[in-house]
């Protein structure tokens, strides 16, 4: 046997162990049980086979756009004061367009100066600045850095939800992009199947923040409307209250907030849960980050005596009168039960979300039903597989069983693949390892039948393999390439099962170009050494 041959063959060898280790790691025994434990270790179940939860959210990204605007409020009043500019009131004064803020009350013989402030660097890059009559100034948020903050949003909020789903302990969950729906994400977490517990956990990425208390409680929306004056001013807001807050009859009380949040979800640097010593309640002890903290002891110790309010998912958890200044380190107490706490420290530990969330689809795949997939799934690679080879051993006789070992050893790659890409097989994911099977075939069909061409054309046996391999290796590369690219196409811009389908595709056909242009052709040639002068392969 020629020495470059062996060297194949150990090649071929040293790629079959390396897979299988892939496939089965170190298995702690060789029992049917003990190897099937040590596959599901390595190859890891998608969300239709192993069941769990399936959600698509959509990000009301005018939450980031309101939240944007309402901080440039702040700042611009503070730039104003600093710049000893008259003005009487800066706000938004359409609840309907966040994206538009107004100045009202400046001294005409300062417009220049507003001018100048307004329409420098810091404001210019985010707004469109146009100056209306009596005085007025009115910015509006420019579209390109609209689309750009509305992108950041969801991608901020696919990170928070990751965080808070991997803080809860669900394993190998999908968290991305959805890219069938404006701002919308996938959310799949394998293994959870109480649809309520899910919700339970997507509810919780809602926005908090602290806000200031102006009035309150009132039994209704009307009759905290009615104590402005019927007219609530822009820079204000009314929200419900809920828990202890909203009466033991449980039909809400209601308080006039400002608009404008002390401190908000990206402020918490962190959180535990804590026990007050003095009246045993449970709380919250957070630490803020330094700019934060900053801010809200300048606020806490100008408003000592006056209320504010923990806000969560639009409603208010908690009312708290400032007993006295607090820097970086304060305590959220209130009616809390176990749970509630540990999951409020939990969501400021992992960050607030930059805009609330809206269900669009929401449905669970059951264990059994993911079992039924997998055992009919396998069945049918299984049957696939099994026609296929028998196919190759009737009709190319002898050749066939280069073709099926070439097969199997297809297989076996592609699973080491996924092993150790620890990419998940999905229902789709074994329909593409049966298209797998069935590219194999064409492959090795292509081969085969140039080869007897080039044996009916009166050619010896080692010339009709070679110029049989050398004619179809341009038409597989062709075809291989191309399914490639489309499958890479389908995993860009698909959803969870159809990646799962292009990933086992892609893996599958690449195994295929090393197994049935290499493997294949060491296994002729290693038969061909054996044949007698003359002697014609089995095909």
């Amino acid at each position: 046997m020629k020495k470059n041959l062996k060297n194949r063959i150990a090649l071929i060898i040293a790629v079959l162990a390396v897979c299988l280790y892939g496939i089965f790691g170190i298995p702690k025994g060789v029992t049917g049980k003990d190897l099937l434990a040590a596959i599901t270790n390595r190859i890891h179940l998608g969300l239709d086979l192993r069941g769990g939860a399936h959600l698509i959210l959509q990000t009301q990204v005018s939450d980031a756009v309101d939240a944007e605007t309402d901080n440039s409020v702040q700042e611009i009043e503070q730039d104003l004061n600093k710049g000893n500019l008259t003005f009487s009131q800066v706000y938004k004064p359409d609840p309907n367009k966040p994206e538009v803020i107004r100045i009202e009350g400046t001294s005409p013989a300062q417009s220049s100066d507003v001018s100048t402030l307004l329409d420098g660097t810091k404001y210019a890059d985010e707004y469109d600045l146009a100056q209306g009559a009596n005085n007025t100034w009115t910015l509006t948020m420019k579209p390109i850095f609209e689309s750009d903050l509305e992108r950041r949003t969801v991608q901020q909020a696919i990170e928070t939800i990751r965080d808070r789903v991997d803080s809860l302990g669900v394993s190998e969950p999908v968290i991305q992009e959805y890219g069938l729906g404006a701002n919308e994400i996938l959310v799949e977490l394998p293994g959870v199947s109480d649809l309520n517990e899910v919700e339970n956990i997507i509810h919780s990425t809602a926005r908090l923040e602290i806000h200031a208390v102006e009035g309150g409680p009132f039994p209704d929306r009307q009759a905290a409307l009615s104590s402005t004056g019927g007219n609530l001013p822009p820079d204000q807001e009314i929200l419900p209250a809920t828990g202890e807050l909203a009466g033991p009859a449980g039909n809400g009380s209601f308080y006039i907030l400002e608009r404008l949040a002390i401190v908000e979800g990206s402020d918490f640097r962190s959180a535990e849960p804590t026990t007050n010593s003095n009246t045993g309640q449970r709380q919250v002890t957070f630490n803020l980050t330094d700019e934060a903290g900053e801010k809200f002891w300048n606020y806490t110790s100008a408003n000592v005596g006056k209320s504010m309010a923990v806000v969560m998912g639009g409603t208010v958890r908690e009312v708290a009168v400032i007993q006295e200044g607090i820097h970086d380190t304060g305590e959220i107490t209130g009616s809390f039960s176990p749970d509630e706490v540990m999951m409020l420290s939990k969501l400021l530990r992992t960050g607030a979300l930059p805009a609330s969330l809206n269900y669009i689809e929401a449905s669970t795949v059951g264990a059994t039903l993911g079992a039924d997939s997998i055992r009919e799934g396998v069945t049918a690679a299984i049957a696939g597989v099994l026609v296929v080879m028998a196919f190759m051993l009737v009709y190319y006789r002898g050749s066939g069983i280069n073709a099926d070992l070439a097969l199997f050893l297809n297989l076996v790659i592609l699973l080491g693949f996924m092993g150790f890409s620890q990419a998940a097989l999905t229902l789709p994911g074994i329909a593409g390892v049966i298209l797998t099977i069935g590219m194999g075939v064409d492959s090795n069909v292509l081969i085969f039948e140039r080869i007897r061409e080039e044996i009916r054309a009166g050619k010896a046996a080692s010339a009709a393999v070679d110029q049989g391999f050398a004619h179809a290796w341009v038409t597989i590369l062709d075809t291989h390439v191309t399914t490639i690219v489309s499958a890479a196409i389908l995993f860009l811009f698909g959803t969870g099962p159809v990646k799962g389908f292009a990933t086992t595709l892609t893996f599958g056909l690449l195994a295929n170009l090393f197994t049935a242009v290499f493997v294949s052709r060491v296994i002729f040639e290693a038969h061909l050494n054996k044949l007698k002068p003359g002697e014609m392969v089995s095909i």
